[in-house]
């Protein structure tokens, strides 16, 4: 894709939102393949079942809080069964676990955005750890951001307007001020409709090339 080169930020952004898994992190779908590779399933197979779940399942309890582990783990392997397969849900959160650190260029690029005056939050779906301790997917530091919003322990998740809503009223920006960006089109959606500048993130770079333009500042 060729470079769109930055451009003064006549939209007025002054603040920008990121998601974490598939954004920062990489994809937590990534870490379904791998699963389904190491246990003899087709690809997509786990995908297919979170994706399920992730609307009204056991994936969203657990992205809400409303479910321990062990709970989650009986539910959403409940699921699978009733999809016609044989899951491991603990082996399935373990596989997400392995998932090596943070994006570098995006960390490169948060900082950037906060050494140049803008807000800069996360706006996350995870869960709760068994200590009950909600888990950013291995970000050992929050302080990178100005504010981060987890759905574990508010008990909301995207796509739900309100964590939206929460996530701007904490960074002090409307949201026809806010850039959003996320892996997910159903989570970009409220977004958009709530006025926000919405960034797909397909390819890590690409995403940041299109920042930049909306922002006005170099990022890659």
């Amino acid at each position: 894709m060729t470079a769109v080169p930055p451009t003064p930020n006549a939209g007025n952004i002054t603040g920008v939102i990121f998601d974490l898994g598939g954004v920062v992190f990489p994809s937590p779908f990534e870490a379904f393949d791998t699963y389904d590779a190491r246990n003899a399933l087709a690809v997509g197979t786990t995908r297919s079942i979170i994706r399920t779940s992730s609307e009204s399942g056991a994936w969203a309890a657990l992205e809400r809080g409303e479910l321990t582990h062990v709970d989650f783990y009986a539910a959403l392997e409940a699921e699978g069964r009733a999809a016609g397969f044989t899951i491991d849900a603990a082996k399935i959160m373990a596989t997400i676990g392995e998932s090596s650190g943070a994006r570098p260029e995006m960390l490169n690029a948060i900082a950037s955005l906060r050494a140049n005056g803008f807000k800069v939050g996360a706006l996350t779906n995870n869960w709760a750890d068994d200590r009950n301790q909600s888990t950013p997917l291995g970000l050992s530091s929050l302080d990178i951001f100005d504010t981060i919003v987890e759905s574990a322990r508010v008990g909301l998740r995207k796509p739900d307007p309100r964590i939206y809503e929460m996530v701007c009223g904490q960074l002090g920006v409307a949201p026809p001020q806010c850039a959003f960006l996320d892996d997910l089109g159903i989570n970009l959606k409220p977004a958009k409709a709530m006025g926000m500048t919405t960034i797909k993130v397909v390819d890590p770079i690409d995403a940041l090339r299109e920042l930049s333009a909306v922002v006005g500042l170099e990022l890659v």
